[in-house]
This record gives structure tokens, sequence and C-alpha cells, in this order.
């Protein structure tokens, strides 16, 4: 199917990544005349597509040819910022964000999620119980497919994980329900600032459709800027038939939603169904079983809860051996999320940080590890920044690894049964990993290898 908006068009798309190039054949397939330009070197099998397909293409620079445009479309992590869109907004040149360029091209009631930590997880969680519910669905942007591949699928629902990179330019994109599991400070660097982050953040929520609804942590509605009795925010207490909201209550050990005012709450689900380990991942169980809720389905089915079987690297299992448990949560990548694994999982834990930082402060990860950890071990470019931290916080009982291999050796070794030894680095693998699915990977090997070992 073609659109005639864009037949004949100059096109110039910034960024080859997996985004990008959908992105670049999507508009070539609508007519366009595309050009893609790559800041860094562009993967070989990307020139044979582009090349097959006539999408003129350059690499290891922007150069003003990308400028001779009708539209220029970013793909997902470019920053608005960069010198040539400086060039382009002087020169009067319309710059487009990945999901406007793509919105107009999809269907199906729309779920976006977004979060400092749990977006995943949520997501995947969510088309989890839509597929089984008989729906017909799928995940994009930062899983699954890039959001371009779900142009002309005939869909019932389209789940979207969308980072804050993705929601920073958004003029007409819309969605049906919007979920911020959470906020905390994160990619700083690529923003600049905190309330720049949050501000992308915030963008899901404008975003959302006139009958559209958005659910939220309660205590992020202040910075989200949300309007006092919208949308469905997640307090830790016993339901109020008199606000709308999702409640997890402790004493009963389940969580329910109150969908509107004066009406009694409908259970969720007993937190006992949900296999995940870590409070914040009943969190995200109740806002993705919300969400099934507000679509029009009814309570998710407890065995279905209990199947799900989340994303590798976020507070999953590793192993166990002579008391001691392993948990993976190399998906752990800013100081948030490792405050949460922390302070969701149980008894005593050796903690394993560092890696890459994204120029975050460590004195929140210090007062956390004060509160949850049994010790620490460090590595990575980041380990003298957070060993600072530590000293600061008058917290001693920490040391330095030379690799994983010796981190999670010495980790082992200090830790007792009944005891975690948590692998949540707090940073970026980008120092000694391509992708913090290797670390995970790695972490993981270890272990494995430590319990072959001393059995």
């Amino acid at each position: 199917m073609i659109s005639e908006k864009y037949l004949g068009k100059k096109i110039s798309v910034i960024g080859a990544g997996v985004s990008g190039r959908s992105l670049a054949e999507l508009a070539k397939k609508q007519g366009a005349d595309v050009f893609v330009s790559e800041l860094k070197t562009m993967n070989e099998e990307t020139k044979k597509v582009f090349d097959s397909m006539c999408i003129s293409w350059e690499s290891e620079g922007n150069t003003e040819r990308l400028l001779e445009a009708d539209e220029i479309i970013l793909s997902s992590g470019i920053s608005s910022d960069i010198p040539i869109l400086k060039e382009a907004s002087l020169k009067g040149v319309p710059i487009i964000s990945e999901l406007d360029f793509v919105y107009p091209f999809i269907s199906g009631k729309i779920i976006a999620i977004t979060g400092s930590n749990g977006k995943t997880t949520t997501a995947s969680m969510t088309v989890y119980f839509l597929d089984k519910l008989g729906a017909v669905s799928m995940t994009g942007g930062n899983i699954g497919n890039p959001a371009a591949k779900a142009a002309f699928m005939k869909t019932d629902f389209l789940v979207l994980e969308l980072s804050s990179f993705q929601l920073s330019r958004l003029e007409k994109f819309k969605c049906d329900v919007a979920v911020v599991t959470n906020l905390a400070p994160d990619h700083i660097d690529w923003h600049g600032s905190y309330e720049k982050y949050i501000e992308a953040k915030a963008n899901i929520i404008r975003s959302l459709t006139s009958q559209g609804h958005a659910i939220y942590q309660n205590r992020d509605s202040k910075e989200l800027n949300i309007p006092e009795g919208m949308g469905f925010p997640l307090f830790w207490q016993k339901p109020d038939n008199n606000k709308k909201g999702i409640y997890m209550d402790g004493a009963e050990s389940a969580a329910f939603m109150c969908i509107k005012e004066g009406k009694p709450p409908i259970k969720l689900f007993d937190f006992q169904a949900v296999k995940l380990l870590g409070s914040h991942n009943l969190e995200n169980t109740a806002m993705a079983s919300a969400a099934i809720l507000l679509l029009g389905f009814g309570p998710v089915d407890p065995t279905l809860i209990s199947e799900y079987e989340p994303p590798k690297h976020r507070c999953a299992f590793a192993g166990s051996f002579r008391g001691i448990t392993f948990v993976d949560d190399s998906k752990g990548t800013n100081v948030a999320a490792s405050v949460a694994a922390m302070s969701s999982l149980k008894g005593e834990k050796v903690v394993i940080l560092g890696g890459q930082g994204k120029g975050e402060d460590y004195a929140p990860l210090a007062e956390a590890v004060i509160k949850y950890a049994k010790s620490v071990l460090l590595l990575g470019a980041e380990k003298e920044k957070i060993a600072l931290a530590l000293d600061a916080a008058k917290y001693k009982n920490y040391s330095v690894a030379l690799n994983m291999e010796d981190a999670v050796e010495k980790a082992y070794r200090s830790a007792l049964p009944g005891e975690t030894v948590l692998l949540s680095p707090a940073c970026t693998s980008w120092d000694m990993y391509p992708n913090y699915g290797l670390r995970g990977d790695h972490f993981c090997e270890i272990v494995k290898r430590i319990i072959e070992r001393d059995l």
C-alpha cells in the first residue's frame, strides 16, 4: 500500500541501525527517494539491503547531503541536538520522529509502555497475556520488532516498549493505554538533564487519545504532571473504593484495581501467582494485568500469570548451590534498577556493581548498599567512582575485582547459606561486553562452572 504523501518526495533518514533500516525501507516502499546517513560504520548487510532497494546512503559521518530533503526522519536513539539538525532547522527542513512517521501506517489499539525500569518485562507480559487470550497482537519498539515493522500489519493490539529517546520528539503519535512503570534518573548524558529526561517520558501521557487510559506510579504523578483523578495510579496500600487506582495490598498479599469511583475493587491476582523475583515485578505484573482489564478483557487467569517467563537478565534465577542463590540482573544498567533489585530481594546479599557509567550520581546507590548489601564487589570503568560514593557514605565492606570471573568467585566465597549473590551493575556493559545480555550470560556461565566444580 502506497501513501501519496511520500510519493516522489525526498526523505533523509538519520541512523542505520535496526530502527533506521526499517524506517528507510518503509519510506522507500511509499515511493520516496530515500537517503540514509549513519554517523558510525554501517553494517555490511544493511549496505547490501539499501543497494538492492536503490536506497542511497553514507556512513562514518553526517554530511549536508541529508539536508537536501523534504523531510528528515530520526531513527531511535538519535539526539535532536546533533549539529546537522540545527542546520536543518535553520533551513526549515521538517524533522520527524520515528513514531510520528510510523503512526499513520499502523492499526489496532496501541499500548505504549515506558519507564526507567521494568518496561521490557511489563511489555512482554502484556503481549503474552493478549496472545494467550486469543487476540492478534505484536510487540515493537525496543523489543520484538522496530516500530516501522508494524506498518500495515492487521493487529488488534500493538504493544510498544518505548525509550525516552523515542518519546523525546512527539507530535502526531497517539496511544490508547500509556504505562509508565516508574521514574528514576537515567540517560542523563543523552538528555542533558533529569528534567529533560522526565519531559520526554511525560510525552507518553500527552500522547493519549481522548478516551485513553494512563497507568503510573502514584509517587510519579507530580513529575509526570498528571491531573488529579486522571488514569490509574499504583499504590502500596489497601484498596480505596473512592479513588481509581491499582492497589498492592500487603496484608492480603494481592493486587486489586478500583476501575471506577464507588465501585468495589477487582482482584487482579494473588502475589503467590507471580513467579518472578522481587516486589518490583509484582508492580510490573499489576500494571500489565490492569492494561488487559482496561482493554476490555476480564482479570487475567492466575495460571497465565504463573506460567509467564520473563525476558532474560532481569532479576532472573541463575542457580542455587550450598544454600546460596545466584541472581542475574544484568539489565540493571542504572542506579534505580539496582536499587530496585537490592530492595526487592529478601535476605542478605553480596552485590556485584560496576561497568560503564551514564553520568549518574552514585550517592543513592551507596545509600541502598548500606541498607540491603552485606558486601559489594566492584569492577569495570566505574569502580573507582562507585568506591568514592561508598567511602563518602562510610560503607567499607567492598573490594575490587579484576573481571567478572574474579567478582563471582569472590562473591561466592563470601556468601553464606541463605544469602544471595546478585549481579545488578547499575552501569552499562560497554566497557567489558557488547551488551548487557552477553554480560548476564557470562555471569550465568561462571555460576554454572562453580557449581559443577564444587559438587
